[in-house]
């Protein structure tokens, strides 16, 4: 895994934001174990609920497009304006980290949040949801 090239892709991700209420832009950069990554940005609405995390907008798109199989993602995020490097770590919130325990091997799944392509941190998803009610729960 390239995990430079996944924190430009989430970094690249992060210029389509639409933040005008919080401008703190998210970028996510999902990899597929096919190679094939797909981008995320956070989607913000005046009614707040109906708000779009960057990291289930890019799940949303490879699931949406047949992909199952993931094997990592990168996540950036800071106020605009703010350069890489500049900013702080953004790990993904509860309901992300939901969404990764619903199509990701806990153990294996990495989530590497960045400052720049330099500067980063790598969990496995199990690291960061702990005790995960799965689909195994249901069975």
């Amino acid at each position: 895994m390239d995990k430079k090239l996944l924190i430009e892709k989430a970094f690249d991700a992060q210029k389509y934001c639409y933040t005008p209420y919080s401008n703190f832009n998210v970028g996510a950069a999902l990899l597929c174990e096919n190679g094939e990554i797909y981008q995320g940005c956070n989607i913000e609405n005046a009614a707040y609920t109906p708000t779009n995390c960057a990291e289930r907008t890019a799940f949303f798109k490879a699931i949406s497009e047949g992909q199952k199989n993931f094997t990592a993602i990168a996540i950036v995020g800071n106020k605009a304006g703010i350069k890489p490097g500049d900013g702080d770590f953004c790990a993904p919130c509860a309901v992300c980290r939901q969404v990764m325990a619903e199509f990701c091997d806990l153990k294996t799944f990495k989530v590497i949040i960045a400052k720049s392509t330099e500067e980063y941190l790598e969990y496995t998803l199990d690291e960061l949801l702990p005790l995960a009610f799965t689909g195994k729960n249901l069975e």
